[in-house]
């Protein structure tokens, strides 16, 4: 299963495991194994361990844990948040044969908590799992700071302590990990909002529990991931009689006057993604501009007068697709094409891509074209929606219906963790701080027009016909995934949301680097391992 859940679904398999004879304490033996494996995996050379448990059954699966490193010939000492009197459950019995292992046990208040941390290789963090409805309690906060400022290597098991499961949210304080294990299936809030910062690399153990048993609750995901192996299986090798008239041709309108770049990064990521031929729409006065800086592209300046509607239309009677908006402006020309555009791209049933002063003009009228994909970042969403993007932050989930419900076409709503629409949406948890960029949101968009423009609908992945919508997300992992290939290789370094760890460099990618890497971003997929958070 690739699909993000919520906390009330986690629960509920929780409670179709148990009901199908898997007895609670088996799986938090499961649990706790599954997380040493991981911990031995991810620091082979680990011994002094400080295993941290709560109340419930997280800090259950941390006695057991720590009962199970013992018997390993490791050294754990487990910090107690509160006595025996004070746990629950399964959590008893865990504490009582952690004991009887042999395992220290210290009382958290202890005056040898800071020596302890700075001695120890790696801190397993058990002390609250995904029960946190509240914001964490004062001495329980304390607790959590003094591991962050420990500096040690950190292993959440099922998730970092005062991360909520299902936003994503810190709940006041959270534990921030190098490593998280989860299990039975995988919680939202590790993938939204601060959940990736938190998180760190993330390893999923189904515990054994099968989709079968799942599938009897009436829970669905609330998003699904992406896989690398979605890119090769929908770009694979062409024909060995292709040639640029069965490529597709891309049309490119934006590079209003300052901002021939934005068009013609478009056209350039048009064609490193395959487009057969790219024609560049512009201002009168980008012309040059544009067509300095790629070879390859055409370029065709255009009026608002009768005229330049005539070249629009030539140009829009030869298209497969197009994108409309990068460096277009809001001035009376990008206003005047933008409505010729829209009236042209339904005419003709164009798929289209639609981003920046596209998007912005297309909140003030709302004529969305049919077969189209909105590619907002949060403010231009908070434009279409008439709220703040801080709202759309807030719970990006909620938005990208908000947007679906507003605007006949599949979204993309970009940022850390881009989600795509559908009938249970997508998540990319690629790309990387470095990205953080100008020009980045055009690449984009060019990409999503290539794979529009490359009369790909015919084609299947997967089973699935090839659609606009498939389309959208192929070109949302190409890109992401370029961008991490570009980074990983440069002084910018490296981010892989939910896997990579922290990124030392996270500054200095250009738009054009990451267009000049899709080519081999899709070669490596063909070889990539799980995406992050896949497997263990």
């Amino acid at each position: 299963m690739n699909g993000l859940y919520s906390t009330d679904a986690v629960r509920a398999f929780d409670a179709a495991a148990i009901d199908s004879g898997i007895r609670g304490y088996e799986l938090m033996t499961r649990a706790a194994a599954a997380a040493l494996r991981a911990l031995r995996a991810h620091w082979p050379v680990a011994r002094d361990l400080l295993v941290f448990c709560g109340t419930g059954n997280n800090g259950g699966d941390g006695y057991v844990l720590a009962r199970l490193a013992k018997s390993a010939g490791l050294s754990p000492r487990v910090v107690a948040f509160v006595g025996r009197e004070g746990l629950k459950g399964d959590a008893v019995r865990a504490a009582d044969e952690c004991i009887a292992a042999g395992v220290p046990v210290l009382a958290h208040a202890t005056q040898e908590l800071a020596s302890r941390l700075a001695r120890s290789d790696v801190i397993v963090d058990a002390l609250l799992g995904i029960g946190l409805n509240t914001d964490v309690r004062a001495e329980m906060a304390q607790l959590i700071d003094a591991i962050n400022a420990s500096g040690r290597p950190v292993l959440s098991i099922d998730i970092p302590s005062g991360l909520c499961g299902d936003s994503g949210a810190v709940r006041g304080t959270a534990i921030v990990a190098d490593l998280t294990v989860s299990f039975i299936a995988r919680k939202q809030g590790l993938w939204l909002r601060e959940g990736p910062r938190h998180g760190g690399r993330i390893c999923f153990d189904s515990l054994g529990v099968s989709e079968k048993i799942t599938a009897r609750t009436t829970h669905s995901p609330r998003a699904r991931l992406l896989d690398p192996s979605m890119l090769g299986a929908a770009l694979r090798t062409r024909p060995h009689d292709a040639h640029k008239g069965s490529a597709g041709h891309v049309v490119v309108v934006g590079g209003g006057e300052g901002m021939p770049g934005a068009a013609r990064l478009t056209g350039v990521a048009a064609l490193r993604a395959g487009a057969g031929r790219v024609t560049v729409l512009t201002a009168p006065n980008s012309v040059a501009a544009v067509a300095a800086g790629c070879a390859e592209l055409m370029v065709r300046g255009i009026d608002t007068d009768q005229r330049g509607g005539e070249t629009l239309l030539e140009i829009f009677e030869a298209a497969d697709a197009v994108a409309v908006g990068p460096g277009l402006g809001r001035t009376p020309w990008g206003r005047a094409v933008f409505s010729q555009v829209c009236a042209l791209l339904t005419r003709r049933d164009l798929p289209s891509v639609l981003d920046a002063d596209a998007l912005n003009l297309l909140a003030e009228s709302r004529a969305t074209p049919a077969r189209s994909v909105l590619t907002p970042h949060p403010g231009e969403a908070a434009r279409l929606l008439g709220i703040s993007a801080g709202d759309v932050q807030q719970d990006r989930l909620t938005a990208l219906r908000s947007l679906e419900a507003a605007y006949p076409a599949t979204i993309v709503l970009k940022g850390a963790g881009t989600l795509i629409s559908d009938r249970v949406p997508w998540l990319c948890p690629y790309g990387n701080p470095a990205m953080a960029a100008p020009g980045m949101g055009d690449v984009l968009s060019g990409v999503i027009a290539a794979l529009l423009g490359q009369r790909i609908q015919g084609q299947r992945i997967q089973g699935q016909r090839m659609t606009v919508s498939l389309a959208a997300r192929v070109g949302v992992l190409w890109h992401a995934l370029a961008g991490d290939l570009i980074a990983s290789k440069s002084a910018a370094g490296v981010w892989i949301a939910g896997e990579g760890g922290r990124a030392r460099h996270d500054r200095g990618l250009l738009a054009s680097e990451l267009a000049a890497a899709l080519p081999a971003a899709l070669a490596a997929s063909a070889v990539s391992a799980s995406p992050a958070g896949l497997a263990t």
